[in-house]
C-alpha cells in the first residue's frame, strides 16, 4: 500500500543532508563543547556553525541564538523567564487564543502564580487585529506573545504591526515561529520581534533541539539552572548532534525557500479546491490568502474529524485534525471555537499539511478516495438526515 505523509505541521521528515551531518557526532566526534581538548574543540566549532546557520535563517546575530530542546522549551523560557526578569517593569502580559498550547498553558501557569493576562480574541479568520492588541495594552504591560502562524488553521499573523504596537507602548515582543521558520521569510530586524521560538523538526531537522531568539539588550533569565551552556541562558550539555542537524536543515531551508514556497502553495489550492468543489457542507478554516504554504484546513458537517482520519490511515493517507498535541483529546479544537465555529462543526475538522516531497499524484489520489469517505461516514452519521447526504 503507497503510503502519503500529509501531516507535516506535526513533524517532517529528517533531510538526507541534515541526518549525514549529524553522524560523526554521534561516532568520531562525541566531545564536549565545554572541555578544552581536540574533541571538544570540534564540538564546539559545529556548535557555533550550526548557531550562524539558523542566526542567518532570521537575519539575526549569531549570539542572539540559544539553543533549547525545541520549541516548547524555547517558548516557555521567553515568556517565564522574561516575565521574571521584568517583573518590575509590569505584571501584565498579553496572548491570543488561538496560541500552541506551549505559549497558553505557559501564559496561564503565570497567571495562577500572581500575573496578569489578558488573552485576545480573533476573527473569523484567525487573526489578530492590530487595534484589539492596542486596546488591550496597559501601563504595566510587559510582554506580548502572539504566534506567527497557526498550526491548525494555518493563518499568518500581521506580525509587524502587532510588534510596533507592543513597542508604541514600551513591551516586548515574542512570537513562537514554529510553523514559519523555514517556510516563510523573517527578518526579526525589520519585523520588530524581541523574542522568536524556533523547533528544527518543523523544518527537516531533527527532534530534540530548538533555539530562542534573544534581541540583544532584551532582559530575560533561565528556567534551566547549572551549568554556564549557551552564555549562561540555557544550562546543560548541549545537544551537539541534534544542533548540528538543526543548522544544516535551517540553511537547506534558506536556500530552497522560495521555489518550495510556490510549489506547495500551488498544490494545495489544487487540494482545496478539489476538496470544496466535490464535497458539500464543507467549511474551510483560516485565511485562505495569508497562510502557510502548504496548508489545507477545512470542516466537514456532519462527520467526526476521527473517523475520518481513521478512514483515511487505512488507504495510507497520514493526516491530522486540529494539532498534534491535541489529537488524543475529546474536545474540539480550541483554534476553531475562537474564530467562532459550533462545536459540532469543529468535531469534523480535517488538517492537511504538505511538504517538499508530495507530488500531485499525491494530491490527486487523496482527491479521489476523500469524496467517498466522507459521503460513507456521513450515511452512517446520526446528523445526516440535517443535510448530511454528500
Amino acid at each position: 500500500m503507497r503510503e502519503i505523509y500529509m501531516d507535516h505541521s506535526a513533524t517532517t521528515p529528517v533531510d538526507r543532508e541534515a541526518f549525514e551531518a549529524m553522524i560523526p557526532y554521534y561516532t568520531n566526534e562525541y566531545g564536549n563543547p565545554s572541555s578544552v581538548h581536540a574533541k571538544g574543540r570540534a564540538a564546539r566549532k559545529a556548535l557555533e556553525k550550526a548557531r550562524d546557520q539558523v542566526a542567518a535563517l532570521i537575519n539575526a546575530d549569531s549570539r542572539e541564538i540559544f539553543f533549547t530542546s525545541g520549541g516548547t522549551e524555547a517558548d516557555n523560557q521567553a515568556i517565564i523567564s522574561y516575565m521574571l526578569s521584568n517583573a518590575a517593569r509590569g505584571n501584565h502580559l498579553i496572548t491570543s487564543a488561538i496560541e500552541h498550547h506551549a505559549v497558553l498553558e505557559t501564559c496561564e501557569y503565570l497567571r495562577k502564580n500572581g500575573f496578569e493576562l489578558t488573552v485576545l480574541p480573533v476573527n473569523s479568520l484567525g487573526i489578530v487585529e492590530p487595534e484589539v492588541l492596542r486596546k488591550a495594552i496597559r501601563p504595566e504591560t510587559a510582554l506580548v506573545t502572539i504566534m506567527h502562524a497557526n498550526n491548525e488553521i494555518g493563518t499568518v499573523q500581521p506580525i509587524e504591526e502587532l510588534a510596533a504596537i507592543t513597542h508604541e507602548f514600551g513591551a516586548v515582543f515574542h512570537t513562537d515561529a514554529v510553523q514559519t521558520a523555514g517556510k516563510l521569510p523573517i527578518d526579526v530586524k525589520r519585523m520588530g520581534i524581541d523574542m522568536l521560538s524556533i523547533s528544527s523538526h518543523k523544518l527537516h531537522g531533527p527532534k530534540g533541539a530548538g533555539c530562542l531568539y534573544l534581541k540583544k539588550g532584551t532582559k530575560a533569565g533561565n528556567i534551566l539552572y547549572g551549568g554556564p551552556q549557551e552564555s549562561k541562558k540555557r544550562a546543560g550539555t548541549e545537544n551537539i548532534p541534534g544542533i548540528v542537524g538543526f543548522g544544516q536543515a535551517a540553511e537547506l531551508a534558506a536556500g530552497r525557500m522560495t521555489e518550495t514556497s510556490e510549489y506547495l502553495n500551488r498544490l494545495a489550492t489544487k487540494l482545496r479546491e478539489g476538496i470544496m468543489a466535490d464535497i458539500p457542507h464543507t467549511i474551510p478554516t483560516g485565511s485562505l490568502d495569508n497562510r502557510v504554504p502548504g496548508s489545507v484546513s477545512v470542516c466537514f458537517e456532519f462527520v467526526e474529524g476521527e473517523s475520518i482520519l481513521l478512514m483515511l490511515d487505512s488507504y495510507g493517507v497520514m493526516a491530522s485534525s486540529g494539532s498534534a498535541c491535541t489529537s488524543g483529546s475529546l474536545e474540539p479544537s480550541h483554534v476553531l471555537l475562537a474564530i467562532g465555529l459550533p462545536h459540532e462543526t469543529a468535531h469534523g475538522s480535517l488538517r492537511l499539511t504538505l511538504g517538499k516531497d508530495n507530488t500531485e499524484e499525491d494530491v490527486d489520489f487523496v482527491l479521489e478516495i476523500l469524496p467517498k469517505i466522507i459521503g460513507n461516514l456521513r450515511k452512517m452519521s446520526p446528523l445526516s438526515g440535517k443535510g448530511g447526504s454528500n
